[in-house]
């Protein structure tokens, strides 16, 4: 072999890469210990950005398109070689080629709960799963922070290397956001969509990314949480509590054979008790059957004093409610030391009115 073929052979004259994958996001050009010679041809396709690299420094990075390797246009590694005359003679550098178009359907979660403060809930701790998208549009800060020295940066390595980053750029994203944990369980993808411009100044400043698209797709709390969210939405579905109440009862005198809940069996009280005469009278005899003597001598009936509680299984609602009802003054009853008493015909006539 002449010196000629020799030398031919230790030079690097063309520097492409042929990318047939989908999923590698970076790639090192392999240069087998060779030099690359002046006036080189770079080659770089769309989707694609080749970035120099030269002793741990970054130097001149090139868009898509056929570049011819000469003083004019490596401006930065002629100042890093130090080249007093310009490129002349052949150099060693590291070429990286970075994927620049977008990557769909990365799926991020979070693997222990993460915490947040609510204004409705105090500290809450929550779990959230979903997907992104993204793409690199500052190669030299993505490959410093995220795919390093790394001579063929996949996916794969990208969404181990990211999940953790992501899960704490959105606990990041939504603590500052302040969004309620109601909104969190009913509005996912308006969320994520009010989050991106939270996440988006956060993963290019600090990872050279840019997130078109982030979704949320499933956010959890605790049990005892759901517990809470469903009891202020059943509040707030009851609204007045008194006229829940009553409507309550009057539903189940409305179908008194259903026996099927404590409302229906209330009604069935009030029915087998105020059939006929007595139906606007006592519920339980107040007045005395006919025939059951009236007279001077006649025994007086006794009044029926009911607990609350007792009050609350014939109304079909809880003991809170009807304590409630009590104090506000709707449902007359004495307080007999620390407890409430209800007389029959009270109770009649809260339910009359």
């Amino acid at each position: 072999m002449g010196l000629m073929d020799y030398l031919k052979t230790q030079l690097i004259d063309i520097i492409e890469w042929t990318d047939d994958s989908r999923d590698t996001i970076s790639w090192r050009f392999p240069d087998d210990d060779k030099e690359i010679k002046n006036g080189a041809q770079l080659i770089v396709r769309e989707s694609q950005i080749a970035q120099f690299l030269y002793v741990g420094e970054f130097g001149d990075t090139f868009l898509p398109g056929k570049h011819t390797l000469t003083t004019d246009n490596i401006p930065v590694l002629t100042n890093l070689r130090s080249w007093r005359y310009g490129f002349e003679s052949p150099f060693k550098a590291d070429v990286y080629f970075v994927t620049t178009r977008l990557f769909t359907g990365n799926k991020w979660g979070t693997s222990n709960p993460i915490m947040m403060r609510d204004a409705d809930f105090g500290i809450v701790r929550i779990r959230a799963f979903g997907t992104y998208d993204f793409k690199v549009v500052e190669p030299k800060l993505f490959l410093k922070e995220v795919a390093g020295s790394d001579h063929n940066f996949r996916l794969d390595e990208f969404a181990d290397t990211m999940r953790s980053r992501i899960v704490s750029v959105f606990s990041d994203a939504l603590a500052s956001s302040k969004v309620p944990v109601l909104d969190l369980a009913t509005r996912y993808q308006e969320l994520g969509e009010a989050l991106l411009p939270i996440v988006n100044p956060i993963v290019m400043g600090k990872y050279g990314l840019e997130i078109p698209s982030f979704i949320l797709e499933n956010c959890s709390v605790p049990a005892e949480v759901e517990a809470a969210i469903d009891k202020r939405a059943s509040m707030g579905a009851v609204g007045n509590l008194n006229d829940y109440v009553k409507y309550q009862m009057a539903q189940g005198m409305a179908q008194p054979g259903s026996g099927g809940g404590t409302a229906g069996n209330a009604a069935e009280i009030a029915m087998g008790f105020g059939m006929a005469q007595q139906m606007m009278g006592s519920l339980l005899g107040a007045q005395g059957a006919p025939g059951a003597g009236t007279g001077p001598g006649a025994p007086r009936p006794a009044i029926e004093l009911l607990s609350p509680g007792e009050v609350a299984q014939t109304l079909g609602v809880s003991e809170g409610d009807v304590l409630a009802t009590l104090e506000s003054g709707e449902l007359k009853g004495k307080r007999i030391g620390s407890t409430w008493r209800v007389t029959r015909a009270a109770l009649d006539d809260f339910l009359t009115h």
